[in-house]
């Protein structure tokens, strides 16, 4: 990384295609890249959690972020990856239509996205080489939030 780069807080970012559209998230929590036929799977599939698996020892949950963000049922083809995520609190597995490549983007470059004030784990959309992407702080997308005192789901 180049003294300029470092100054303006450019880090290197993953980037995965989910519905179309291109994501980043920090590269630094990145564990391992998998193709989905190649993990060992284990347990049932879920809607959004499909299962368990195993990589290297580690047993972890596998989150199908298309099901997650998208109205249209998976469909796996041999350019379906797994990202594994080595986050603060565990090892988890994240189903994508696929990954593209790594970039490297500077604070300058992650602009707010309009509309989505209220949405944490969103920091922005950034553009490298006239492609968009939207960035995500992937710590906050994957935790596990209580809902406040006083909030119930409808039964």
């Amino acid at each position: 990384m180049h003294t300029q780069d470092a100054a303006a807080g450019a880090g290197q970012y993953l980037v995965f295609r989910l519905g179309g559209l291109d994501y980043a998230l920090d590269f630094a929590k990145v564990r391992e890249l998998r193709p989905l036929q190649a993990l060992e799977r284990f347990a049932a599939e879920g809607e959004i959690v499909a299962g368990v698996a195993v990589s290297h020892g580690v047993i972890m949950p596998i989150v199908d972020m298309r099901v997650a963000f998208g109205p249209r049922p998976p469909q796996h083809d041999p350019r379906t990856d797994v990202i594994i995520l080595q986050l603060a609190d565990a090892v988890v597995g994240i189903v994508v239509d696929g990954i593209t490549d790594v970039v490297t983007l500077s604070l300058a470059q992650v602009q707010p996205i309009a509309g989505a004030a209220g949405v944490d784990y969103l920091l922005g959309r950034g553009e490298v080489d006239g492609r968009r992407l939207i960035v995500v702080d992937i710590e906050k997308l994957m935790s596990v939030r209580k809902a406040p005192v006083g909030v119930r789901q409808a039964a």
